[in-house]
């Protein structure tokens, strides 16, 4: 069921990504982007697509409570009086009517219905930030931070994710970094200052939380962050000068590894929401993650408070994680594939995962 979970959770971040970033370049002018085909089957698949998998949560609270209160009181009451309940109905009606409006009005080189578009997908957003684990926690803090960090976060990834998958060729790439390159830099910055906030609601203490399966898949997240920026920095800042000093380079590789990376860190983000938060959840030898238990070289007791004091292996790891993040910008450099780059980013993961785990005391 968590599995199926992450998969439908994962699935909602995409569709919410391709919606956004397909009305926002719509928006662009074709000379401040390269040309890009989004078919109108792909923007109707990712609206049903957000009703249908948004509806997952719901799911999980009506196969806990039918067996005990009946098929029609449960969807009743899960409906009308949970939040998550209420946040689903509002997410499929509004996703109806962005669909019927998409099908008729998808004339996305008049810009009034594109940003009519993105004001209705922002509602959808909202909806998201309603029914997340910060608003349980905090319903206005917590709603506000959930929606600023999903918004930048779908902005960011949206236009990313359609000029690489999308893009039938990358002409005006420049003019593209001109205003893509500070956006993503705004986007960056919201995203981690509301991160910040929404872990200060849900995670009492960061890294006591590293031997629980929550913990884990919020450090996996962060690891992931690290390769991810790197490829921000080599696509906005290497790839212009190289696009400007030859016109016949191809930047779209390089851009979809990044974009392959913020579909991990969607993949992680939905595991998230699958696991319970650390303010719910003491350390005990019962809900410790599987991957810790099997890592970490200590005893594992109740309560446990998390320190550090690092081993030659842990030390050496270290080193090692520092010199995948030299040889991903060395492989660039070096003009070597897309997807040697990638793997160092991955190894850059790994290497410091276990350099963290086995640190720990």
């Amino acid at each position: 069921m968590d599995m199926l979970g992450m998969l439908s959770q994962t699935i909602v971040y995409l569709c919410f990504a391709i919606l956004m970033g397909s009305f926002i370049l719509a928006i662009v002018p074709e000379s401040a982007r390269p040309s890009i085909f989004v078919p109108k089957w792909a923007l109707l698949l990712s609206t049903i697509g957000l009703a249908l998998f948004s509806f997952f949560p719901v799911l999980q609270i009506l196969f806990y409570l039918v067996p005990n209160m009946g098929l029609a009181d449960t969807l009743q009451s899960v409906l009308f009086t949970f939040e998550v309940g209420k946040a689903w109905l509002f997410t499929f009606i509004v996703s109806i009517i962005l669909f019927l409006f998409i099908a008729l009005f998808d004339d996305r080189a008049n810009r009034f219905y594109c940003a009519i578009a993105i004001a209705l997908t922002f509602l959808l957003i909202l909806a998201l930030g309603w029914s997340s684990h910060a608003s349980s926690y905090n319903q206005l803090l917590g709603f506000v931070s959930d929606t600023i960090h999903f918004t930048a976060v779908a902005v960011w990834v949206g236009v990313l994710i359609i000029v690489s998958w999308f893009s039938k060729n990358h002409s005006n790439w420049a003019s593209f970094l001109k205003w893509f390159t500070p956006v993503a830099l705004l986007c960056f910055t919201a995203t981690i200052v509301s991160g910040l906030l929404l872990m200060d609601i849900i995670v009492e203490d960061y890294t006591n939380s590293w031997p629980i399966s929550y913990g884990q898949m919020l450090l996996m997240k962060h690891l992931l962050i690290i390769p991810l920026v790197v490829f921000a920095a080599i696509n906005s800042l290497f790839i212009k000068k190289k696009v400007q000093r030859e016109a016949s380079f191809n930047p779209l590789p390089w851009t979809k590894a990044e974009s392959i990376f913020m579909l991990l860190i969607f993949s992680v983000t939905a595991a998230l929401g699958q696991q319970p938060p650390p303010r719910e959840t003491a350390i005990s030898g019962n809900n410790v993650s599987p991957l810790f238990s099997y890592i970490y070289q200590g005893q594992i007791q109740q309560n446990m408070s998390v320190q550090f004091a690092p081993n030659a292996t842990a030390i050496m790891l270290g080193v090692l994680t520092l010199l995948f993040l030299v040889l991903m910008i060395f492989s660039f450099l070096k003009k070597m594939p897309a997807i040697m780059t990638f793997m160092m980013g991955i190894f850059i993961v790994l290497s410091g995962y276990l350099c963290l785990i086995l640190s720990i005391k």
